[in-house]
């Protein structure tokens, strides 16, 4: 018995011996990792956890650095300003030692906001096919932050992330945007460029914002309170998923095309109907209907084509889809932004005869093919078009699909579990691409982005750093006549945010694609980022980093006569056409489209319907097709609305 009891007591000793021992032992960051870069010229802070009281060493280009952490276990410590360069190695112990390998010093970019800040180099691979196979920075590199929230606090740490380099082998999960940037200032600095990729698809700018700056907003700081309660959580996710399974489970039931095999490639599709395809069947004899619709094309493919592994383009699709080439699955896509891109084996296509066959879920509004997107199969330079009539039938009708809640979505969530983390790395600055979501409510962003501004800049405590974001860019079908935007709406508070001191605003309204929220030009939006952190972050004096922003206007009889910074070398009218995207307004609010040319670097506007005007408006639109204002750089005049008594400068 005593022995007994003398084993479980030594045994128990031996536990909690390990035990302290591992929490006593120096534990780091994330982001302090092997392959990191440290922003250059100014204090380092590094810091992490050990015991508490226990000091913590650091050995760094032969000199030690010390420090004791605190009563919570948290210690920290300076580094001298370093110039650019490396890479170095880093030693850190307690009671165990940590070596960091190949650590940079060059400059830091955050990189935030929702989809076109997050979408990668793997959706743009079409479009940049030499950065996919070419690229080789080992001094660009990008820590990717993992998506998460939390409400109740602010996170020490982030869950996972490497600091990986811009090579072939990982360039395709890099920000597209962010690459783009980072490449410019490399090349023309010379100096190892560091991107923290903290960005999540569909945010506000109000899930970005730390509870304390967002009490001046009482609706989304209350709304933020109602989801510290765990429970209610729990509950709407299990609402949302057992309404979502229970909507996709009748579906999958009553489809008669699942049920009865449409996609076979011996199916007898003789009585089915005829459709133009890209397209959408709410034009059609369907009308306006939800649920499944499939769709069958039979392909003539030559022999020149087989035995080679081709590429299947079916642009995009609203919502989702299932794609069958001569009776196999080759792909699928559960929603509807990502473009269709399906690689087929070599062995996929046969000669002559080949059927495709596409499953397209639609959960609400119109479902279809989004026109002017690539609907093709190529092989090497070879292509066979797809566009043109398809046989198509319902499968079945449903109800719109319930709707989710994104939790994620939900004020200070994003801030606490992806921004709270980073505030202790210094940075060179803050590039930002962010709000589509906040386009309902237009009124609102330029206080919450004044906030976000503000707020990050205090918590980072390193003054006023470079904050640099992109305008909306162009969406959604031309107007005929001038209209109503809230899209040119949010764009006019972007535009008015330039008041904040250290911001610069890249203007894309000329960038988009009129039917994808996510354009895939991502190359000249870096470069306009970049065209601003040359004059904001790194002095240079002499770039023309925008292209013209309005000024002021004066109003002479029906003339209006507007005046802009940053002109460059001077203002055009792109195209060699006459200037145009002008609309007028006189006291009763109606706009018209306006005359306007281009005089002595000013513009005069007017209509011969308007005898007293009191507004004009440049490029107001969702998709302001045609608006050509454009100093000689080369760089758009951002849109904007002024008003009889704005008089001042809007930067």
């Amino acid at each position: 018995m005593r022995v007994a009891f003398t084993q479980k007591f030594i045994l128990l000793y031996l536990l909690l011996s390990i035990s302290t021992a591992a929490h006593s032992q120096v534990k780091l960051p994330r982001l302090i990792s092997d392959g990191m870069v440290l922003q250059r010229d100014t204090e380092t802070k590094l810091w992490g956890w050990a015991k508490p009281g226990e000091e913590v060493r650091l050995s760094f280009k032969q000199k030690d650095y010390r420090t004791t952490t605190g009563p919570d276990g948290r210690w920290t410590m300076q580094l001298p300003p370093q110039q650019a360069g490396g890479p170095y190695d880093m030693t850190f112990a307690a009671s165990n030692r940590i070596t960091l390998t190949n650590i940079l010093f060059g400059d830091v970019w955050i990189c935030s906001g929702q989809s076109n800040m997050e979408l990668t180099m793997d959706r743009v691979q079409d479009t940049y096919p030499d950065a996919i196979a070419k690229t080789n920075y080992p001094n660009i590199r990008q820590f990717e932050i993992p998506d998460r929230y939390d409400f109740k606090q602010e996170k020490q740490d982030v869950e996972a992330g490497e600091w990986l380099p811009a090579t072939t082998q990982n360039i395709r999960k890099f920000s597209a945007v962010a690459f783009f940037f980072a490449e410019e200032i490399h090349n023309r600095y010379k100096v190892p460029v560091g991107l923290i990729n903290a960005a999540l698809g569909g945010s506000p700018a109000e899930a970005w914002i730390s509870e304390g700056a967002l009490k001046k907003f009482p609706t989304p700081y209350q709304e933020l309170q109602k989801f510290k309660d765990d429970a209610l959580i729990a509950r709407i996710e299990a609402d949302d998923q057992k309404a979502s399974q229970a909507w996709y489970s009748k579906l999958n039931e009553t489809d008669e095309g699942k049920k009865n095999n449409w996609a076979a490639a011996d199916l007898n599709d003789s009585d089915w109907a005829q459709m133009a395809i890209p397209g959408y069947w709410a034009d059609g004899p369907l009308g306006q209907v939800n649920g499944v619709v499939w769709f069958r094309k039979e392909i003539n493919v030559p022999k020149s084509m087989v035995g080679k592994e081709a590429k299947l383009m079916l642009g995009r699709i609203v919502d989702a889809d299932e794609v069958y080439l001569n009776g196999k699955l080759v792909g699928t896509t559960s929603y509807q932004y990502p473009p269709r891109r399906y690689m087929l084996p070599a062995n996929a296509l046969k000669e002559g005869k080949n059927t495709l066959a596409v499953r397209v879920i639609n959960n609400s509004g119109r479902g279809g093919f989004i026109p002017d997107k690539p609907y093709d199969i190529t092989v090497g330079g070879l292509a066979l078009d797809l566009k043109g009539n398809w046989k198509y039938k319902l499968g079945t009708t449903m109800e719109p699909a319930p709707g989710q809640t994104f939790v994620r979505w939900k004020p200070t969530g994003l801030y606490n579990g992806m921004i709270a983390p980073l505030t202790d790395l210094s940075i060179k600055g803050v590039l930002w691409y962010q709000g589509e979501s906040n386009t309902k409510n237009p009124g609102e962003y330029a206080s919450l982005m004044e906030t976000l501004i503000a707020d990050w800049r205090t918590q980072w405590g390193q003054g006023n750093f470079p904050f640099i974001y992109v305008q909306l860019a162009n969406l959604n079908e031309a107007n005929k006549t001038p209209v109503e935007s809230n899209w040119a709406a949010l764009r006019q508070a972007q535009l008015d945010n330039l008041a904040i001191p250290n911001t610069g605003m890249a203007v894309a309204m000329d960038l988009g694609e009129w039917n994808d929220i996510h354009p895939l030009n991502k190359r000249d939006v870096g470069l306009r980022l970049a065209l601003q952190a040359r004059k904001l972050a790194y002095g240079d004096k002499a770039v023309v980093a925008s292209g013209p922003l309005f000024q002021s206007m004066q109003v002479q009889g029906n003339k209006v006569t507007l005046s802009f910074t940053d002109i460059g070398k001077g203002l055009l009218a792109k195209g060699d056409k006459p200037l145009s995207g002008f609309a007028i307004a006189g006291t009763d609010g109606r706009f018209v489209w306006a005359k306007a040319e281009i005089r002595k670097n000013k513009v005069v506007v007017w209509s011969d319907a308007v005898a007293n005007p009191t507004t004009v408006r440049y490029a107001w639109a969702d998709n302001p097709e045609g608006a050509n204002l454009y100093n000689k750089e080369g760089l758009p005049a951002s849109p904007f609305e002024a008003k009889l008594d704005t008089s001042t400068s809007s930067k």
